[in-house]
């Protein structure tokens, strides 16, 4: 008792004075993507208000399983944390082989923001809205191709999403990156793609793409006249991608919640949340419980998709 007790107290105590030397925070992709812009957007402020230095480094490949494993195998005390996206719930659902296990190597910690996705077909294909894509999808079912940034990302699993509710058949065309799916939807070469928001907009204002919808419950800020995929064809359908943020496995409790609330009190700045405005993204402020239970939620909705669509890693 007088163990646990001592435990406790000194949990709190390395919380109050943490962090007293600098953070490192590996993110899981490359560099420019939506997941790096955020962790650079935030973390430079974390280390503002704790005074100390908090790095960003780029661990990028195997759907973020390098990056995760590098902080999997880290000290459990605060300076060392992940940054991955909704590829982490989905990793989890898909992939019994991971070389971490996402269910107990990691505290949950918080999450960062989500964005939707936009759903966009070629200009020249005549399709003018959300249920015209499934009509013609309908009416010649499995000739309608779509692209992602490859089996289980987060665009193959919002085009899933997408076949399921709307009772069609779809050929999947993987490719290595969202560019490229986009690139070949823009040239003609695919149906439709699924992008992230951040990435589809150069194309759809210059008049690459055509944009159907929005896989948000709203519509974006961004895109104020492109209605939502719920209201124009699937009432209730909903695909977001998001980002959190992960420490290894035994990390105190309270350091993580000091965590959680101080990146609460970041995103609450007007700078932040201007520029996470500006790449159609919005902020997420959760407790470590309440992410804990979003990202479990997150990992069940992952494994449904899956077991529907029999989505298994290559």
């Amino acid at each position: 008792m007088k163990a646990a007790l001592f435990a406790l107290v000194l949990a709190f105590a390395q919380a109050h004075a943490y962090p007293t030397k600098p953070v490192r925070v590996i993110v899981a992709f490359t560099p420019g993507g939506v997941t790096d812009i955020i962790a650079r957007t935030l973390m430079p402020k974390l280390g503002e208000l704790w005074d100390q230095p908090v790095v960003v480094e780029n661990r990028p490949g195997a759907g973020g399983s390098l990056g995760a494993v590098v902080v999997a195998r880290s000290p459990a005390d605060g300076y060392v944390l992940l940054v991955h996206s909704s590829g982490y719930a989905i990793n989890a659902a898909i992939n019994p082989a991971l070389p971490y296990d996402p269910r107990k190597d990691f505290v949950d910690v918080a999450p960062l923001g989500s964005q939707p996705q936009v759903l966009v077909v070629n200009p020249n294909s005549g399709i003018k809205g959300v249920d015209e894509l499934i009509a013609r999808a309908k009416a010649k079912p499995g000739a309608v191709t779509y692209g992602s940034a490859g089996i289980g990302s987060g665009a193959h699993f919002n085009a899933e999403m997408f076949r399921i509710a709307a009772a069609i058949e779809v050929l999947h065309i993987p490719y290595k990156g969202g560019a490229e799916a986009i690139n070949d939807t823009a040239a003609g070469r695919l149906d439709f793609t699924f992008n992230t928001l951040t990435l589809a907009l150069p194309f759809i204002r210059d008049g690459r793409v055509h944009v159907l919808g929005v896989s948000s419950a709203k519509r974006t800020g961004l895109l104020p006249d492109v209605p939502t995929i719920a209201e124009s064809a699937l009432p209730g359908f909903e695909y977001t991608f998001w980002n959190g943020l992960w420490a290894p496995a035994g990390t105190p409790a309270p350091i993580a919640e000091k965590i959680a609330r101080d990146l609460a009190q970041v995103m609450a700045a007007a700078d932040v949340r201007e520029r996470f405005s500006r790449l159609g993204a919005e902020t997420m402020a959760m407790t470590p419980a309440e992410f804990s239970k979003f990202v479990k939620a997150e990992i069940e909705n992952a494994e449904r998709i899956a077991r529907l669509s029999g989505i298994k890693p290559q």
